[in-house]
């Protein structure tokens, strides 16, 4: 997400490289080629132009100091608006009433009942007892996908099997969640098309029926600039409380993100970064405009590491290393920890620099596919003593788990590397990045 937009905003920057203070000619320069970037976006014409007009007047007022480069205040100033023009924080969903209900709507396709998956497994590890509601009576198999996503995450669906009336199974939920002590409920709604008066008309009667603490838009944020035109019709209609922003770890060109909160006045709360339920983050706008500026997100990475990773299971590895007894077991667990935090090339994203060093490494979510299965042809002992693995042993690795001698030997190298790493410091982020791309 956002790499094209933040190649070509780097690029402008360049414009400014070797300039002693910042004028209005360079700056006009400079912001001509980014609302040009925010454009191929598809951000809506209107706000890019508002945008850079608000950044350059601003960046024409400041007194730039002899030790800040003019290229550097004026990243100050686009980091700034950029995080105003998204929302300048975050903004928590507000649950209230016994129980809470939060009323989830979109268009077809837009992700509105996976997302409904996410946040009852979000509401559940902070404490609540959520109950989520199959109220999309027309899609083949919704009620069953409901019902498939309530197992995973260990949250009980209410569904009324041949009742084509969702107004009344929201309401009838209502009274089972009470009578059951859930004390949140999520509505999941059929999709629906703005200029379809009809399913309109019936979203608006469910929110009167169950007068939501919280009505969230679901929005695919590869549709970009369409999405913010449809996002604008609903609110017109149904005045929501915040915006869901899914499939953001796909090919998107990062419209929607920057453009919605301007046109609709509501705060994007939530984005959903991928298929797997977990893939559920607090929307921030300054740490988005990090990574849009190519600063990274070091504190979403750290929150994400404190999700996954277990304080004393860390220390003992650490102990281990140090004392060089890092073994394959060691390396195997260390791997399943950061499968967990999610899509490694979104995590990469999040290191500062990493995303520009790494552009042209292909690191993908199947990379350490190959490694978990030479590991997991290892016996226990060649397991815990990495270096017992001699030339016979190899060749059996590659035919027990389907993979070349090639890269069986590569990952012991890698591995070797890895383990001197882990007792004596770390390498270069690139570096890091050129072993992974062969862990295949």
């Amino acid at each position: 997400m956002f790499e094209n937009l933040q190649t070509k905003i780097e690029r402008a920057f360049k414009t400014l490289k070797g300039e002693g203070r910042i004028t209005e000619i360079n700056v006009a320069e400079t912001m001509k080629e980014i609302r040009k970037a925010l454009l191929d976006a598809d951000v809506s014409y209107k706000v890019a132009k508002n945008f850079t007009d608000e950044v350059k007047q601003k960046a024409l007022g400041q007194n730039v100091l002899t030790a800040v480069k003019p290229g550097q205040m004026l990243t100050k100033v686009m980091h700034d608006e950029l995080a105003a023009l998204m929302g300048s924080k975050a903004t928590d969903i507000h649950l209230k009433g016994s129980p809470a209900v939060v009323l989830v709507t979109g268009l077809q396709g837009s992700g509105k009942t996976t997302f409904t998956g996410k946040l009852a497994l979000q509401l559940r590890k902070n404490g609540r007892t959520p109950l989520l509601v199959a109220a999309d009576v027309y899609r083949p198999a919704a009620i069953e996908q409901l019902k498939i996503l309530g197992t995973q995450v260990e949250v009980p669906v209410y569904a009324e099997e041949g009742n084509q009336n969702p107004v009344q199974i929201a309401k009838n939920a209502i009274d089972f969640a009470r009578r059951n002590s859930c004390d949140a409920v999520i509505v999941d709604t059929a999709g629906r098309l703005a200029i379809d008066e009809v399913m309109m008309k019936e979203i608006e009667a469910v929110k009167k029926a169950v007068q939501p603490s919280e009505t969230l838009f679901v929005v695919d944020a590869m549709t970009g600039q369409d999405a913010v035109n449809t996002a604008k019709e609903f609110n017109d209609r149904l005045n929501f409380d915040g915006v869901v922003l899914t499939k953001l770890d796909g090919d998107t060109r990062g419209g929607a993100a920057l453009s919605i909160r301007a046109v609709v006045q509501k705060p994007i709360k939530f984005m959903s970064v991928s298929e797997k339920m977990d893939g559920l983050l607090v929307f921030h706008p300054e740490r988005m405009a990090d990574r849009i500026l190519g600063m990274g997100d070091v504190v979403s990475l750290v929150e994400r590491a404190q999700e996954q990773f277990d304080e004393a299971e860390a220390r003992r590895i650490s102990k281990r290393a140090a004392k060089n007894q890092f073994d394959y077991n060691d390396f195997l667990h260390q791997i399943k920890q950061v499968q967990k935090m999610g899509n490694v090339k979104d995590l990469i994203a999040m290191v500062p620099g990493a995303a520009k060093m790494t552009k042209d490494i292909d690191v993908d979510d199947n990379t350490f596919k190959g490694v978990e299965a030479i590991i997991g042809s290892m016996t226990p002992h060649e397991r815990e003593n990495p270096d017992v693995l001699n030339g016979s042993r190899r060749k059996r690795l590659a035919l027990g788990s389907g993979r070349s001698i090639e890269e069986v030997n590569r990952l012991t190298k890698q591995f070797d590397e890895i383990r001197k790493m882990t007792k004596g410091g770390s390498a270069g982020i690139k570096n890091m990045m050129s072993r992974m791309q062969g862990m295949r």
